[in-house]
């Protein structure tokens, strides 16, 4: 009889062999612009948590009274026992910040848009998704049981062109709204226009938007002057939030519709309450604190003319600042060399982008001083030039 690992053990070998394999690395200190890895204080640059708020004295406290009054667990689904007060104030807090009728989290991002979706298209309907869209997208695209057509990214004459070879087709238009991997806005304008011209509903996934673009940190909406505009719009709170979870806001149809139909809402037992404190805690800084908004926006012009004058290329209005490597081997060595020198970037492989545009993904925060980002440039420079003839 054939060993039943057998299949498993030559896919890892195979990983391996293509530089494809990954592995988890413990930090042994808080979530911040330096932290500690393997004994050793790196400047980290890879975290999403882009207004440094996962350690931030005001959400730690509020989070202690919490979890005092309200203990460790929510005890159940949130359609059974595990809607408390706390998350109640966590929507209500975020329908205020979004500028929304009303909002709804979910356990993480991945589970929202997973939930998202299916609720919203089914058998006989279309949904229409950038190319570049999110893992958790193309997985709830899939879910949903509809017809799924991919269309250039950001191309909205393709998007058009498609839309009209399916006519009178009900659906959904969804996309990023900041790219994970190259850092890019959606064109919202384009895209809500033919959402509304050809009554299909328009989603747009805040992930890598809120906390980061517009001029208080509300997102791609704000960015554009587009306040309302978008029928679906989702998010995460584990980014610039600093916290965990996702949710999605909208009209009070939307809310109590996704209630009833999304599945992984339903079906999961809901965040903790001091999970929820968190979150709540980190919109009400941004909203108290647009300065780290800010800050992090200047640190963003910063960081691409520190790196575009050493001769690396970088363009970036969001704190995702792709830096293509190419060969996945290469990156993997530029990414051990700026480790050695105390950065901590992670390199980005396919399967997560194309084979061949390998990458390592500078995520900025809030936090970062000019002479952290001078010092990565630098770092940067050298790597790259050692990596070319190792």
């Amino acid at each position: 009889m054939n060993d039943k690992w057998d299949r498993m053990e030559r896919e890892l070998e195979r990983l391996k062999s293509d530089n494809l394999f990954r592995r988890m690395t413990v930090f042994e200190s808080p979530q911040t612009s330096q932290v500690k890895v393997g004994g050793q204080q790196q400047h980290l640059f890879s975290s999403n948590s882009y207004l440094d708020l996962c350690c931030e004295p005001k959400v730690k406290e509020h989070v202690r009274r919490v979890l005092e009054e309200y203990g460790s667990g929510s005890g159940g689904s949130r359609l059974t026992t595990g809607t408390t007060s706390i998350h109640a104030e966590l929507e209500d807090t975020i329908a205020e910040f979004k500028r929304r009728e009303a909002a709804l989290v979910f356990n993480t991002g991945y589970m929202a848009n997973v939930g998202i979706l299916p609720a919203l298209a089914g058998k006989g309907d279309i949904i229409y998704s950038d190319e570049l869209n999110h893992a958790s997208i193309i997985d709830g695209c899939r879910l949903s049981k509809a017809e799924l057509v991919i269309y250039r990214h950001n191309d909205m004459a393709d998007l058009e062109k498609k839309i009209k070879a399916h006519p009178g087709q009900k659906g959904v238009i969804v996309s990023d709204g900041v790219f994970s991997m190259d850092g890019d806005i959606v064109n919202l304008p384009g895209l809500v226009e033919l959402a509304n011209r050809y009554g299909l509903l328009s989603m747009i996934d805040e992930a890598h938007a809120t906390g980061v673009i517009g001029d208080t940190g509300r997102g791609t909406e704000e960015y554009y002057g587009m306040e309302g505009s978008v029928d679906v719009l989702m998010g995460t709170l584990s980014k610039a939030v600093g916290g965990e979870g996702g949710f999605v806001c909208g009209s009070h149809i939307l809310i109590d519709y996704l209630i009833n139909k999304a599945r992984s809402f339903i079906f999961s037992t809901s965040l903790s309450p001091a999970t929820m404190a968190a979150d709540t805690q980190g919109i009400r800084m941004i909203m108290e604190q647009p300065q780290r908004v800010q800050k992090l926006q200047e640190n963003i012009r910063y960081c691409c003319a520190a790196l575009n004058s050493r001769g690396i290329k970088a363009e970036s209005e969001t704190a995702i600042i792709p830096v293509i490597i190419g060969e996945e081997g290469r990156a993997m060595k530029v990414m051990k060399l700026l480790k050695e020198r105390g950065y901590y970037i992670s390199a980005i492989r396919y399967p997560t982008v194309a084979r061949g545009s390998a990458r390592l993904r500078l995520a900025l925060m809030s936090s970062h001083t000019r002479e952290e980002m001078d010092g990565l440039a630098d770092a940067l420079k050298e790597c790259i030039s050692l990596a070319e003839y190792e």
